[in-house]
């Protein structure tokens, strides 16, 4: 029933002006512009959190497109820097053309990243759907050959290849291995992924105890209690606790602005009260921003692709003084 009155909300407020989606939106996206996302960083820095940010736009249509997105997150990067952020920087490769022009498309992504070395921080690949798969694992495993390490991408729990993917990495990259796992957004058909919640979920958990005991990083990106909880006990089991030294023997050096062995992720606005509540535990918590020009597309698809926030849609209307991220 719940479900049911969530997804009608849905329906009706990708039907609503577009004043009202920006009103639904301000709690998961920082704002147009850089300096809206500089300042809500500089807002959740005082609750303990760190942060990723993601400059909105996805799949473009021509590589003059994709000068935008490299200007764009250099201009980033140097805010970053200047504001002494705890932040690190997520990136879409389709953005800078992976399905238009690979060579190109590397090329700007080599020049990103190289420009982040240069600062000691940290790039992550998102994952799109299925069609980049291969080809954002590759540029991960492309970048480290060339000495490049301070990148990782996203692996998905609902696809049937991430623990394979997982094996891959860890015989590639060995304890250079760095992932953000999520149970992933994509709607993929059932002979590629897991469709229902409770296999994605179990799927998400087997692949968050490959990569703790394969000693990678772990970017535990999740706000299912099913899928923390888990987490937390593995943890546990691993010997990995805040504040303290990763005790795992194949487990890599230690990152700039990184945990000990591991960090929980979470979108912005969502599930405010748990991260603020594992902050307090000593867990490195880190939010992902997203900010742009991009961001009627951005929340439009988000609210198609997560019928649930449905609800959270409706108590914010009514409820104003409990939406606090």
């Amino acid at each position: 029933m719940v479900g049911a009155i969530s997804r009608l909300i849905v329906g009706m407020t990708v039907r609503m002006p577009k004043w009202f989606v920006r009103w639904v939106s301000r709690r998961y996206v920082a704002g147009s512009s850089l300096a809206d996302a500089v300042k809500v960083m500089k807002r959740l820095e005082k609750e303990g959190a760190c942060f990723t940010v993601d400059v909105l736009g996805e799949e473009i249509s021509t590589m003059e497109e994709a000068a935008y997105f490299l200007e764009e997150y250099q201009r980033l990067i140097d805010a970053i820097i200047e504001n002494n952020l705890p932040s690190n920087i997520s990136i879409k490769p389709t953005a800078f053309g992976l399905l238009i022009d690979r060579e190109l498309a590397m090329k700007n992504i080599e020049q990103l990243v190289q420009k982040a070395a240069d600062h000691d921080m940290f790039v992550r690949l998102d994952m799109e759907d299925h069609r980049v798969t291969e080809d954002t694992i590759q540029v991960v495993f492309d970048l480290h050959a060339k000495g490049i390490t301070n990148v990782g991408c996203v692996l998905q729990g609902r696809l049937h290849r991430t623990l394979d993917d997982i094996s891959r990495f860890e015989k590639t990259l060995g304890p250079a291995t760095d992932f953000r796992i999520c149970k992933g957004i994509y709607l993929e058909p059932e002979e590629m992924a897991y469709t229902t919640r409770q296999d994605i979920i179990e799927a998400t958990n087997r692949c968050i105890d490959s990569m703790i005991a394969s000693g990678s990083y772990v970017g535990i990106a999740s706000h299912d209690h099913p899928v923390i909880n888990h987490s937390l006990q593995a943890l546990r089991e691993a010997g990995m606790k805040p504040n303290q030294e990763d005790p795992r023997p194949n487990a890599g050096k230690s990152r700039h602005l990184k945990g000990p062995g591991y960090e929980f992720q979470m979108l912005l606005g969502v599930r405010g009260p748990l991260r603020r509540k594992l902050a307090k535990d000593g867990h490195m918590t880190r939010v992902y921003i997203p900010y742009g020009e991009k961001w009627y597309e951005y929340s439009i698809r988000r609210l198609r692709e997560n019928p649930t926030i449905g609800t959270q849609v409706a108590k914010a209307f009514l409820m104003p003084w409990t939406n606090r991220p």
